[in-house]
């Protein structure tokens, strides 16, 4: 029997999200009539029971369903009782359970199964203010935790071959709604750190794994929209209607440990970092993806490992920002990699260089590339995979192309450079199949021919092949300021000719 934890584990964390403390009024009543109609016109079958007592609605036996469309799964969240009260100076206090039960059910590959997720709160108060066109809710806890506390698979109690836990200490919130023709809201949050804990046991064999680590001085900012009316299955139709999102998380420290067994081999991995951020926005245009993380350092071992493997960088980035709309008129790309500082153990070295003979300082790489594009197909369309695999066509096309910064360097050799390019789409034939390009990169390369003559001492190359490539370099290249140092203009102009240094190469 398979366990499928992969799956319940995502469908918990997404709903973690979407199930947070949310809308309210100014009276009670409008506070649960203004949730009411928000949770069905996002999909959401609602049930309740109401009772009014002086200033205090009381929500009871709560209970919202929402079938996953197309998975054969669903979500049903309950609570037991919410009070909903008007403290008489404009404000209204939220008190909702210390413990307010999630299930998610489906059928996967043939197999059934029924999760249980705990939302569990301690020491918390929500109080909502403001007025019904612009409310803001401050949201504080001791802690806040996600639990796994039961897991079915084709009726079989699975509940001791996992464990799912995260929680966040000294949780602090604010968020702002502005509600008009649609629901704008930003928010902040900060926690002391999360605590995560996965555990899983196949209960077929002896293979398993404990995953669990901590992130301090956690911060979350973020803006986003709502349309009034919106079909959460429909990604695309949702980004059309106005849904979009622009959400910063942070974090001062961080550690994972990773341990496991599959077959009888065992892994070990454990990583620490210094600090980093994620940012994610989407929007019916554009998706942007950027991600950096201060000194971080991250060893490796197991049975099927001849030695442990330890790495470390002092910064690590990747962004994104990719549009996803279908236009004729040009639109922004950008695309940027860091990998800062670079180092490996002496023992990693010793596999090809046991003499020492590189130089072991840190290497970087860093490329930082923007451009213009058209966009020939609706990214958001579930059928364009589909579409472009039958048709065999292009998904768009670049238009012009900036090398903003290009730094490689490593084993005592630093190459460097930025240039501009533009391409005309409609010649494919000069460059066998790609736009014709046509600009300029500006090239420096720093201890090339230092490295050749460590790499020969080495073996690695001979001397006729260093011949070679030195002969190629100053085909390429002319001599630079400083020793060892190399200096190249590479030109392609509007009729495709390859200009080195002002020479011609073809």
């Amino acid at each position: 029997m398979k366990l499928k934890t992969g799956y319940c584990c995502g469908a918990v964390l997404a709903y973690a999200v979407a199930a947070g403390p949310a809308w309210a009024d100014l009276t009670a009543q409008d506070v649960w009539s203004d949730w009411h109609g928000y949770l069905t016109s996002v999909g959401y079958e609602v049930s309740a029971s109401e009772s009014q007592t002086g200033s205090t609605l009381a929500i009871s036996d709560l209970v919202l369903n929402m079938p996953i469309e197309g998975t054969g799964s669903g979500i049903t969240f309950s609570a037991d009782r919410i009070e909903l009260t008007e403290n008489g100076d404009g404000t209204v206090s939220v008190v909702m359970p210390a413990t307010m039960p999630m299930v998610v059910s489906g059928t996967e590959e043939g197999e059934d199964y029924t999760v249980q997720v705990n939302i569990e709160q301690t020491g918390h108060a929500m109080t909502a203010s403001g007025s019904p066109e612009k409310l803001t809710y401050a949201y504080t806890a001791a802690t806040m935790a996600i639990r796994m506390a039961s897991l079915m698979v084709d009726g079989e109690d699975m509940s001791s071959a996992a464990t799912v836990e995260v929680t966040m200490a000294n949780m602090a919130s604010t968020t702002t709604m502005t509600i008009g023709e649609s629901r704008g809201y930003s928010q902040r949050m900060t926690g002391d750190n999360i605590v995560y804990n996965f555990n899983f046991d196949d209960p077929d064999s002896d293979d398993g794994g404990v995953m669990s680590g901590t992130l301090a001085g956690v911060a979350f900012e973020g803006t986003g929209n709502i349309p009034a009316e919106m079909n959460t299955t429909d990604l695309r139709q949702m980004l059309e209607d106005g849904f979009a999102f622009d959400g910063s998380f942070s974090h001062t420290g961080g550690e994972t440990n990773l341990n496991g067994t599959d077959g009888g081999d065992s892994f070990q991995f454990a990583s620490t970092s210094q600090g980093g951020e994620l940012r994610v926005a989407m929007s019916n245009t554009q998706v942007v993806y950027d991600i950096s993380q201060g000194q971080t350092a991250i060893n490796v071992a197991g049975s099927e490992i001849p030695f442990p493997v330890a790495l470390e960088m002092a910064k690590t980035g990747f962004h994104m920002l990719m549009p996803v709309a279908k236009s004729d008129a040009e639109q922004d790309f950008e695309l940027a990699i860091t990998l800062g500082d670079f180092t490996m153990s002496d023992m990693i070295w010793g596999i090809f260089d046991g003499g020492g003979v590189l130089p072991r300082d840190p290497a970087t790489i860093m490329i930082d590339l923007v451009g213009k594009a058209r966009v020939l197909v609706d990214f958001l369309d579930p059928g364009f995979a589909e579409d472009m695999g039958m048709s065999g066509g292009m998904p768009g096309e670049v238009n012009a192309l900036t090398i903003r910064n290009l730094l490689v360097s490593a084993v005592g050799t630093e190459l460097s450079g930025n240039g501009d390019f533009t391409f005309d789409n409609t010649d494919r034939q000069t460059f066998n199949g790609v736009p014709r390009p046509s600009g300029a990169v500006d090239l420096k390369l720093v201890g090339a021919n230092g490295l050749i003559d460590n790499l020969i001492q080495m073996g690695f190359v001979s001397d006729q092949d260093a011949m070679g490539a030195r002969m190629m370099m100053g085909m390429l290249a002319v001599p630079g300021e400083g020793d060892d140092t190399l200096t190249s203009k590479i030109e392609i102009n509007d009729e495709g000719h390859i200009i080195a240094n002002g020479q011609r190469i073809q």
